[in-house]
């Protein structure tokens, strides 16, 4: 199976070049897009990357490829180490379709969801393909159809999980005291969360896709079979040693 976790070693610092970000609690500086962040040296590595939190670049300690990094230098360009128009043109494409590939391959990983298994499998496949293609091919590809297609898989599957768990789709939650609720079962899909309190809340079998979590505080919360959930989501958060997470994540360091 295609990789789904970022190799930087085998990349070429693209996530540092291509994504523009602006002065804020995220990042120190302004960077254009597709201009090489002032940190990145010339082996492709960020010159501050143990320090990036100290130094006001929280944004680039939350940010995932999800391997598509390595796959267009090592595969689609067959390990040039390069940053022309054309490598900055297919990253974002393979990028997208990579975290695509993220969700369809957690979807197959959830019991309940097991009727739709065939359906994902098929287009977990036709993506991965996809993906591999030349950078003519990749740049030629209607991802948004590919994503289209997904959505409605991954909407099937949050319902078969979640069973008559509450829709909170898109909810504004910014900064509310949640400490201690129940929302096991709920949709939070694209829901904003940021600097919410949901200390020793009940979060299990929760959807979170899209779900942003920036600053919110899950010390001693419950996400217990809670999917959809990335690991740039949870490095976005704040929690603690009671907080207990899903298989397969983990709790960042800066958690302490």
């Amino acid at each position: 199976m295609t990789e789904l976790r970022a190799d930087c070693s085998r990349c070429a610092g693209l996530c540092c070049v291509v994504p523009a970000f602006a002065k804020s609690v995220d990042f120190a500086i302004d960077k254009p897009a597709r201009t090489p962040c002032p940190n990145l040296g010339p082996d492709s590595r960020c010159g501050i990357h143990t320090e990036l939190r100290g130094r006001g670049f929280t944004g680039c300690t939350v940010y995932d490829c999800f391997g598509a990094g390595q796959r267009v230098v090592q595969v689609t360009f067959g390990g040039e180490v390069r940053r022309d128009e054309r490598v900055l043109d297919v990253f974002p494409v393979v990028r997208r379709l990579h975290e695509l590939l993220w969700y369809l391959t957690a979807t197959l990983e959830l019991a309940p969801a097991r009727p739709l298994r065939d359906e994902v499998g098929a287009l977990l496949a036709e993506v991965d393909e996809a993906a591999g293609g030349t950078p003519d091919e990749l740049l030629a590809l209607d991802v948004d159809r590919y994503w289209g297609r997904a959505n409605a898989l991954l909407l099937r599957a949050s319902e078969l999980v979640r069973g008559k768990g509450r829709n909170r789709r898109g909810a504004d939650l910014i900064g509310k005291d949640l400490r201690g609720a129940r929302m096991r079962a709920n949709s939070l899909r694209g829901a904003y969360l940021i600097g919410a309190n949901l200390r020793d809340a009940d979060l299990g079998l929760v959807d979170f896709i899209g779900a942003d979590l920036r600053g919110a505080d899950l010390s001693g919360a419950d996400l217990t079979g809670s999917f959809y959930l990335t690991q740039a989501q949870v490095d976005a958060a704040r929690g603690d040693r009671r907080t207990r997470l899903p298989e397969g994540l983990v709790h960042p360091a800066h958690w302490g």
